[in-house]
């Protein structure tokens, strides 16, 4: 029997699966097919954590932003203050307003 993923895994994942006697096909992929694959996963494990709320599918969303950011070339600390240019501009999200509708005149 064989299970077909065609997506994104960690690092460690072939170890893991080989430390389980199983045998697998991998591939490296190229810098455009990765950052594909990379948008594909965040949307995974996007929903991954809404269908469980598991704060653990959080720190997988956080694996995958922090790869698109280096793919970006954007660090960790560059996206920080871009955070809080847009927290401080904008607001967070701490006072839970819904917005219902605007009116124009």
């Amino acid at each position: 029997m064989e299970i077909i993923y065609n997506k994104l895994v960690r690092d460690k994942i072939p170890e893991i699966i080989e430390s389980n006697n199983k045998k697998f096909q991998i591939q490296q992929v190229d810098q455009e097919e990765y950052c594909k694959l990379l948008d594909q996963k965040l949307m995974e494990e996007v929903n991954e954590y809404l269908e469980s709320g598991n704060v653990e599918e959080l720190a997988d969303l956080l694996e995958v932003i922090y790869a698109i950011a280096e793919t970006k070339e954007i660090s960790l600390e560059e996206l920080e203050i871009i955070r809080k240019g847009k927290l401080f501009e904008r607001g967070g999200f701490t006072k839970r307003i819904k917005l219902i509708r605007v009116y124009e005149e």
